[in-house]
């Protein structure tokens, strides 16, 4: 009698420890998918502001069309990209390209650089950029955790068991982003 008990004491070991593996890893897909969800907000948040400033920087500056256009296009395309964290970072940097140069079309106007809309568009976008960058470090920070866990064994073995899997981080490349330059006063 005393192997049976033995036989089960280990099984019932065996399974906790699966169920707690197991919990470990929901928690931290949970975890990616929740700081995936925070990135997600931010860029939508930026991608809603694009038109405006278009639309701001369309009345001061109608001849630059060719670059309006880039604009809309690479923001159109950024959302389209869909929740792939590389395939939309890609679309993410391209995209921080041509909003920088509209951003910076105000050195050229001074009528637009004083108007008080471009300004508060200027600093939601500010805004934003820090917010994507606080949500992207979180979102790689959990991203790594769940890569640890499912390469690391024994996790791996249950990952693989429950279709747990590795993770893409989200870049963005630095120089691409759009940080807009903030001049709210001064000599001109």
């Amino acid at each position: 009698m005393t192997p049976i008990y033995v036989v089960l004491g280990i099984l019932v070991v065996l399974l906790a420890f699966v169920i707690i593996l197991f919990n470990q890893l929901v928690g931290k897909r949970n975890m990616v998918d929740n700081g995936w969800a925070d990135i997600d907000v931010q860029l939508k948040r930026r991608a809603d502001l694009i038109p405006q400033l278009v639309t701001t920087v369309q009345a001061y500056a109608s001849h630059e069309r060719q670059l309006f256009e880039d604009v809309i296009m690479k923001r159109n395309a950024a959302l389209q990209a869909g929740d792939h964290p590389g395939a939309r970072g890609s679309k993410e940097s391209a995209l921080a390209a041509p909003v920088g140069k509209l951003i910076a079309l105000a050195e050229d106007y001074p009528d637009l650089k004083a108007n008080e809309n471009f300004k508060e568009l200027q600093t939601e976008l500010a805004e934003t950029e820090n917010k994507i960058e606080m949500a992207r470090r979180f979102y790689n920070g959990a991203v790594r955790e769940m890569n640890v866990a499912v390469e690391s064994f024994p996790g791996n073995l249950i990952a693989g068991m429950f279709g747990f899997a590795r993770r893409h981080f989200f870049e963005i490349q630095m120089s691409d982003r759009a940080i807009p330059e903030i001049d709210l006063g001064g000599a001109d």
